[in-house]
């Protein structure tokens, strides 16, 4: 198989173009590159849909850097969508299918999206808000007809199937992922053409071993940099086969997960933490499964516990990998190829990357156990939010950018993973701004003041916890704690909103009013 690792991507690139064209070039044009449901669609198949996609988009007017955004379940739609778009020079933005309305408003006008993709389960949510989104063109449905949208499947039979590529420059922006910011607002992480070649094999090639007769299955969904590097850039880059699967990771999902497995037989099996414990729960109940294919389990999103690590090797004995990696860089650059050994460390540096950690007064941690912010180097990292010119400022430093993580590293040079420099909260594997569910816990009448942090549940896993001040008037109890949690659920997506809320007489300050938050982690 091709090594991509220290390839040098030439001035006219198009990504779209790489990733669907040079597959039958090479012979993989009758080989199946998505199962989605009962349906198996070759490379020649996805080529087509491609083509005519962008074809469709051309036709409607959707010019070179024009946005689109993609808001449809992990299915054969978001692969046409997203390189449709990039096909034609336009910038597909994939977003969090479990969005509120007011998100998606958000999305839209930030972006100045002309045109939206949307599944037609998830129209409802476009509906109220699609006439106060002031750059929108189009509103495209997947699957049923809706009165005064464009149908998909429709404009696909009118398109053809032979495209024109744009003729892109490996720096013109190719998509962007929407990813929280410390304010509460998300912030669009910009992505180029060429950027995928350089953030995402060096962990293909030197962790996961990536084989062309590799088939791939993710719970985590594509509008997430985890899911999407792992189902859709493996995919592509590779020329291997992917599992799709369109439902949300769940409790009441994991028989399907099993149903999944047992089917396609995966070889690569990528989840998050959370979801591995639930899965582990159903197996402990006597459940049983079949997961003989899988030759390594990923986790990524979070740190997984050891008690989990210890329990999934116990089941399975297959290498259980950690990568960790970020929307912001794109793919993964810490990885452990091999957590049942070492199950607290997050890993080695990956080839292409260089790193630095940085202390508090902006100098070189060197010594073994100090703890730094970790510095990267890499030319597949987002060169720019999208207007956000104070946190560009923050973030990057000439080459390097910042991530906000803390680590050390220990006497092998392995990184050891710290926590975050801010207050960003990683639950379930999605940043969440403790911002934002603050302000919709303050919308209640019986908060005066509160604060959200992350926390270990029972389970080990880090999970979302407000502390609140009532006002005058309200009493503590389970009925009011129970109200507020569904209320912030009615106010923002609903993985946001707390698992738990502590009622507190005062939250703790430093002497200039900030609240301290490492003081509740202790609570």
């Amino acid at each position: 198989m091709f090594s991509f690792l220290g390839i040098k991507v030439p001035e006219a690139f198009n990504q779209a173009e790489f990733l669907t064209d040079r597959h039958l070039k090479e012979g993989r044009g009758e080989k199946v590159a998505l199962y989605y449901l009962d349906q198996k669609i070759t490379y020649k198949e996805l080529l087509e849909k491609v083509n005519r996609t962008g074809n469709a988009l051309r036709q409607l007017g959707i010019a070179p850097e024009d946005r689109v955004v993609v808001l449809v379940w992990d299915s054969p739609a978001y692969f046409y969508g997203v390189l449709g778009a990039m096909k034609i020079g336009a910038i597909p933005v994939p977003v969090n299918t479990m969005g509120a309305s007011r998100d998606y408003l958000f999305f839209l006008n930030d972006s100045r999206a002309k045109a939206i993709l949307v599944s037609d389960d998830l129209y409802e949510k476009i509906a109220p808000i699609k006439d106060q989104a002031r750059f929108l063109r189009h509103v495209i449905v997947v699957g049923k007809e809706v009165p005064g949208t464009l149908n998909f499947d429709q404009l696909l039979e009118k398109a053809s199937a032979e495209l024109q590529p744009e003729e892109t420059s490996k720096d013109d922006m190719a998509y962007w992922m929407y990813t929280s910011g410390t304010t509460g607002l998300p912030k669009a992480v910009v992505h180029l053409h060429h950027d995928v070649l350089y953030n995402w094999p060096p962990v293909c090639e030197t962790v996961y071993k990536v084989k062309e007769d590799d088939v791939i299955f993710c719970t985590s969904k594509m509008f997430f940099a985890y899911g999407k590097n792992a189902t859709f850039d493996t995919t592509l880059l590779y020329g291997v086969s992917a599992v799709l699967w369109p439902k949300w990771p769940s409790p009441d999902t994991i028989g399907e997960v099993f149903e999944i497995v047992k089917k396609y037989r995966p070889t690569l099996f990528f989840s998050v933490p959370s979801f591995y414990s639930a899965m582990l729960r159903e197996l402990e109940k006597g459940v049983e499964v079949d997961f003989s294919s899988v030759r390594a389990f990923v986790t990524s999103g979070e740190p997984m516990p050891r008690t989990i690590v210890e329990r999934l090797w116990e089941r399975f004995k297959k290498p259980i990998v950690n990568g960790l990696g970020s929307t912001d860089v794109g793919g993964q650059y810490i990885a452990n190829p091999n957590l049942q050994e070492k199950p607290d460390c997050s890993g080695m540096l990956l080839p292409g990357f260089e790193a630095r950690l940085v202390g508090e007064e902006g100098e070189d941690v060197k010594a073994p156990g100090e703890v730094g912010e970790l510095w990267l180097k890499n030319d597949g990292i987002t060169p720019f939010y999208w207007r956000r010119h104070e946190k560009n400022k923050e973030v990057f430093f000439g080459e390097w950018f910042k991530t906000g993580d803390l680590f050390y590293k220990d006497d092998e040079g392995l990184y050891y993973y710290q926590g975050r420099a801010d207050d960003m909260m990683k639950i379930s594997g999605q940043w969440v701004a403790p911002m934002e569910v603050e302000n919709a816990l303050l919308e209640h009448p019986a908060v005066q003041e509160c604060a959200v942090v992350a926390m270990p549940f029972e389970d080990g896993l880090l999970k979302g916890k407000g502390f609140v001040v009532l006002k005058e008037g309200y009493e503590p109890s389970k009925e009011l704690e129970k109200e507020l949690i569904e209320f912030v659920k009615s106010k923002i997506a609903h993985f946001k909103a707390p698992k738990a809320i502590e009622f507190v007489k005062e939250l703790p300050r430093t002497v200039t009013g900030k609240i301290m938050r490492y003081r509740l982690r202790t609570l």
